[in-house]
């Protein structure tokens, strides 16, 4: 049962102690600015995110219906908040130093979550507990994190979307995220994921939960439950643009229709959540309408005759100041510092002859750089005289945390239908990169009859490293070290001809790379 602190006793905010809120605020912002507007820029250039501008107008409203119940409370400034203010604040200096917007991010929403705590203290802060937890859902997710979720989910999405389209009765053939109809071919690209309708409809699973007054495990059963139903539609809509396309024709698949239905798919997945709730609130010992559970009621008045009492400005309102204050600070302190891009030469002048190589260039298609969202890039296919072919690939990112990052391959290999078949990491003998030994990811993989071997690592400020994971740790360790987040993805492909072995493969890499290796400083700066 929440506690107040007297029935016959109301509390009033004094104008001191709102000015130094505002100030306090006004102060924090300032220090976030930079983090607060990357995430403003994801919010208005993503769809995955655009749900982010309303979050904090829900959450502000959830606080304003609890508006009587907090001028009840009596609140009780804490220390404990202000500590967590401070440490909010060293996330804040980490990611900012770091340039890694998700931790500057998340520091700002546990900065928010702090003050109130250092305001109120527990008994009051439990009352909008909720609604500031909300917040967490804005903030993007890493951009290593969300390539691979998307990648994932549009394997899935893709299997699913193929069994729905074989259930009416249309022969298919899928090869990764390409769905083969015959006459056309329908890609799931990273838009199709589902992933702009699972952020959006998790928070709202969250807010749901929230209000939803019923048993714990149905709140939770309600929120976790999502995930499967955004999955399983966007599956649904998939199947059904495949059976729209093969029967009315590909405008199906593009323009007004395929976003109209999009809309209709993510209502579908709104009505099932609610659809859920209600069933749930009819298990159990006793039945409840949904309108009984859950519902956006106004605040109630004030009672009649309460004392009103102004709260009293303590040490803890100006150490609230002095925190936000620190923060702001260190902000100007770390702009000042700013982020280092070594000056380069552009791929474009990396040359076509190698040696025995003469190579051909190529370009992306505009669907895959909107996707990797690079700075530069190589892409050549090279011969030799003997008709041995290697694809070369290099991708260039000037900073890896402006929502771009380096893909990697054995996370999009399966995207085109290739099965890995074997993954282990290699030395390259007589080969080095900045006075170390070149490691490879050596991974052999299979389409039908068709094999390749590929190799590849990440390059950046000086390392080669192979380890996925390891690569975000340099960037944390370098952006705050060195100011630097640049780096590259390096690939090359070799097909493994009828009658040649894996091991033919590995000689006419390590050929290409003693030749296409040791030109590359210029283009990828230690």
């Amino acid at each position: 049962m929440n506690e107040i602190s007297s029935p016959n006793t109301g509390w009033r905010t004094p104008t001191a102690m709102l000015g130094l809120l505002v100030l306090s605020s006004l102060i924090l912002v300032f220090g976030f600015w930079e983090g607060i507007n990357h995430m403003v820029d994801i919010w208005s250039s993503s769809e995955e995110y655009g749900y982010g501008f309303f979050i904090p107008v829900i959450s502000a409203y959830l606080i304003w219906q609890r508006r009587n119940i907090l001028a009840q409370q009596e609140f009780k400034p804490s220390w404990l908040g202000v500590a967590l203010i401070l440490i909010g604040g060293a996330f804040f200096f980490l990611g900012q130093i770091a340039t890694t917007f998700t931790l500057v991010q998340y520091a700002l929403v546990l900065c928010l979550l702090a003050v109130a705590y250092a305001l109120m203290g527990w008994n009051a802060f439990k009352w909008v507990a909720g609604p500031l937890l909300l917040l967490f859902f804005v903030v993007p997710l890493p951009p290593f994190v969300y390539n691979n979720l998307s990648g994932k989910l549009q394997l899935i999405s893709s299997e699913i979307g193929v069994a729905v389209i074989r259930m009416f009765g249309i022969s298919v053939f899928l090869e990764g995220n390409v769905i083969d109809l015959g006459a056309y071919k329908l890609q799931v690209v990273e838009a199709c994921s589902g992933l702009r309708y699972l952020f959006p409809l998790v928070s709202i699973a969250f807010l749901a939960a929230y209000m939803y007054k019923v048993e714990m495990w149905k709140r939770v059963l309600v929120f976790l439950s999502s995930i499967p139903i955004t999955i399983l539609m966007n599956s649904f809509r998939i199947g059904v643009i495949g059976y729209l396309v093969e029967n009315y024709g590909t405008e199906q698949a593009e323009g007004f229709l395929h976003d109209f239905e999009g809309w209709i798919i993510f209502m579908a997945c709104f009505a099932i959540l609610l659809l859920e709730m209600t069933l749930l609130a009819k298990i159990g010992k006793r039945k409840y309408t949904l309108k009984e559970v859950f519902g956006l009621e106004a605040p109630e008045p004030l009672p009649e005759g309460l004392e009103m009492k102004s709260r009293q400005i303590t040490p803890v309102h100006y150490s609230i100041l002095a925190s936000v204050g620190l923060i702001a600070l260190s902000s100007i302190y770390i702009q000042v510092q700013g982020e280092v891009r070594p000056a380069r030469t552009d791929f474009s002048t990396y040359p076509l002859a190698l040696g025995e190589w003469q190579g051909k260039s190529g370009l992306l298609e505009s669907i895959y750089l909107d996707s990797l969202k690079l700075d530069d890039y190589l892409l050549a296919d090279y011969r030799n005289d003997q008709g041995e072919q290697v694809n070369f690939y290099i991708a260039w990112y000037a900073s890896q945390q402006a929502g771009s990052a380096a893909h990697s391959p054995r996370a999009c290999i399966p995207g085109g239908g290739w099965e890995i078949s074997d993954v282990t990491t290699r030395r390259v003998e007589g080969v080095s990169v900045a006075g170390q030994p070149l490691l490879v990811n050596r991974i052999e993989i299979q389409r039908g009859d068709i094999k390749q071997l590929v190799y590849y690592w990440f390059q950046q400020r000086g390392r080669i490293i192979t380890n996925e994971y390891m690569t975000k740790w340099y960037l944390f360790l370098d952006g705050l070290t060195k100011h630097r987040t640049d780096g590259a993805l390096v690939r090359l492909t070799t097909v493994i001809g009828t009658g040649e072995q894996w091991s033919d493969g590995d000689n006419r890499l390590r050929k290409f790379v003693m030749q296409a290796v040791p030109l590359l400083e210029p283009y990828i700066p230690n």
